[in-house]
């Protein structure tokens, strides 16, 4: 029975600097979180807006004209105001564009699930349809 009140003076200390720490690492956290890649539309050249995921060229080229013929734009949602950027492609690149602060995004960004990635490839998986084939058994009798 002695040795339960000793263990209490021990554990509570130790307990509570272990505690202190996780709580400054936590703390600690939000500053090493790695940046969110993005690329500021209002900035961006045509060549920096091609890294968006399904964004070409041309389609590029659009919103640097569009940028300069009606100015900044003012939310991300008014990309939609460009020819050839509609809702559903909007939703594709809302996670990686800003309105303002710098451009981070080095590198393109794979479009999984396009319609160009999947172009061609659709027919190859598809199964035969109404195509008489071999029966792989014998007929009786033969």
């Amino acid at each position: 029975m002695a040795l339960r009140p000793f263990a209490r003076t021990l554990i509570v200390p130790v307990l509570g600097l272990s505690l202190s720490g996780l709580t400054a690492a936590a703390s600690s956290t939000p500053e090493t979180a790695p940046a969110k890649k993005v690329v500021n539309i209002n900035t961006a050249t045509a060549a920096e807006l091609t890294r968006l995921p399904r964004v070409g060229e041309k389609l590029a080229q659009r919103i640097v004209d569009h940028r300069q013929q009606h100015g900044a734009f003012r939310r991300p949602e008014d990309l939609m105001e460009v020819k050839g950027v509609g809702e559903k492609m909007f939703q594709g690149l809302k996670p990686y564009l800003a309105v303002s602060g710098p451009t981070t995004l080095t590198a393109k960004v794979d479009a999984k699930g396009s319609r160009a990635a999947s172009k061609g490839s659709g027919k190859a998986t598809r199964p035969a349809k109404n195509r008489k084939t071999a029966t792989p058994y014998p007929k009786e009798g033969a």
